[in-house]
């Protein structure tokens, strides 16, 4: 590297001050400096004026210091915070630590809703706090904390912002220890967060990917859940290959498969929508194109499985996930064949918990004869009459006959409130497929070829929305042309 010329001679000149304060000891003394003049340079070299030996050493890096917590965000735009002090002011104002401008927060129509300071997160005495500074308020998991107001900020909490609805971080205390039952190859790749579902088979966990940020959903089976933990062992990573080549998109997909002594944790994608359930619920029942969109795709994920001889055996809207909180949107059916990694006996005695989506044969013959895919081609029967009108076929509620013993007879009620608006052709479909003799039930490919679905507009959506990158699809602009109409 090529050195300028003045700065060369202002070392000499700070060089020789300290030379000559090493007197006599020094191996540039006055004999060294005579040697270098007579060498006709006219300089000094550093090795000549500053001896090696007396060079300070260089100093060390300080470490980087340790965050205490971590913000992951929730929403685009928003990036992750590792928190090292001990307070940070979030909103508008660039003067804040973490300003919120990001372009796709800039372009988002809650962006005006947000304050020039938003809310602070701090630290007094180890103990972590959120204080809300906003005018349209800050929501700490659902719950509105108030302007002026301050709360401990726990572990996996959910932050929203102006909006309930509009969750922006979760919180990760990072001197928590939450992952200690985790194996270790895990909680290198993963960093888990808060609780979002449970079942009969174990828990939902919403995890992130360290390395990208990604989310992913991590579901946990317990061993001693199974009657034979020996079997289901030597089972259960066999079972789990086939699910990771298993790649449709109306199927979630497993992405990773880890176990312990006493536990499998089954890595899968993670679908922003949340459960088709909490759909139903939240509208009361799903529009006609809607639930049919949302129909088709289940049955385009239900024909794959069948094709490669895998039945499903539990389907229902807690197993039915949307991609996105859009009513357009892809859905995917996940648990599939997770539950053959059960045992037969433990199988029933799971599904047995939740008898509402179960089909008929299921109780009738299973001990004997057993069942085939005609079980699914039930249980979606059982899940359009839910998606159509809100409320289930077979519940204790109706009749005076239990449930059990609706499911077998298959009698169901279609009440004309929640029914007068659904199709003469939707109803049909229910019809064909709650048949209670499995020969005679539609199966996967006849309820495709049902009139009802015989809709080229929604084949083309939903076609658009499986497979996004294809040129077939229709166009955005046709796209909601059809839905607007469609849905009125």
């Amino acid at each position: 590297m090529s050195q300028d010329p003045a700065s060369g001679s202002q070392s000499q000149t700070q060089s020789q001050p300290q030379t000559q304060s090493q007197g006599g000891s020094s191996s540039s003394g006055p004999g060294s400096t005579s040697q270098s003049s007579s060498s006709g340079s006219g300089t000094l070299s550093s090795v000549e004026t500053i001896p090696v030996k007396d060079l300070a050493s260089i100093p060390e890096e300080e470490p980087e210091p340790e965050p205490w917590g971590r913000l992951l965000p929730l929403v685009k735009g928003f990036r992750l915070h590792n928190c090292v002090e001990d307070e940070y002011w979030f909103g508008r104002d660039h003067k804040c630590q973490y300003a919120f401008d990001d372009p796709q927060i800039l372009m988002s129509p809650l962006y005006k809703t947000y304050s020039k300071r938003h809310f602070r997160i701090f630290r007094e005495n180890n103990i972590v706090f959120i204080e809300d500074n906003s005018g349209n308020g800050t929501f700490l998991d659902g719950i509105l904390i108030g302007r002026g107001k301050r709360v401990p900020l726990a572990n996996t909490a959910e932050l929203a912002l102006a909006e309930q609805g509009n969750k922006v971080f979760v919180f990760i205390d990072l001197t928590k220890d939450d992952q200690a039952n985790f194996p270790k190859e895990f909680h290198q790749k993963y960093m888990i967060t808060r609780k979002i579902g449970v079942g009969v088979c174990g828990e939902v966990k919403l995890a992130f990917e360290r390395e990208t940020c990604k989310k992913v959903a991590i579901k946990t089976i317990n061993k001693k859940d199974f009657p034979s933990e020996g079997t289901a062992t030597r089972n259960a990573e066999r079972e789990i290959e086939i699910l990771k080549r298993i790649d449709h998109p109306c199927l979630i997909k497993t992405e990773d498969f880890f176990q312990t002594d006493d536990s499998y944790y089954i890595v899968l994608e993670y679908m922003e929508g949340g459960e088709l359930l909490d759909r139903i619920k939240g509208k009361g029942q799903l529009d006609e194109t809607y639930a049919k969109l949302y129909f088709y795709q289940m049955l385009r994920g239900m024909e794959y499985l069948h094709q490669n001889d895998i039945i499903h055996r539990d389907l229902k809207p807690e197993n039915v996930l949307l991609s996105s909180h859009d009513d357009v949107c892809l859905v995917k059916i996940t648990d599939f064949n997770q539950s053959k990694i059960l045992e037969e006996t433990s199988l029933m005695r799971t599904l047995c918990g939740t008898p509402s989506y179960l089909a008929p044969e299921v109780f009738l013959n299973a001990a004997t004869v057993g069942y085939t895919g005609a079980v699914d081609c039930w249980s979606l029967g059982v899940l359009l009459f839910v998606c159509l009108s809100g409320y289930p076929p077979f519940h204790q509620s109706l009749g005076d006959l239990p449930v059990q013993e609706q499911i077998t007879r298959g009698q169901y009620t279609l009440v004309p409130s929640r029914w007068k608006k659904v199709s003469e052709e939707a109803k049909d479909m229910v019809r064909k497929l709650l048949v209670v003799d499995p020969m005679e039930r539609l199966t996967v490919e006849q309820a495709l070829a049902h009139p009802w679905l015989e809709d080229p507009g929604m084949r083309q959506r939903s076609y658009q929305i499986m497979y996004p990158h294809s040129s077939a699809a229709l166009d955005d602009v046709q796209v909601i042309k059809y839905f607007l109409v469609h849905s009125m």
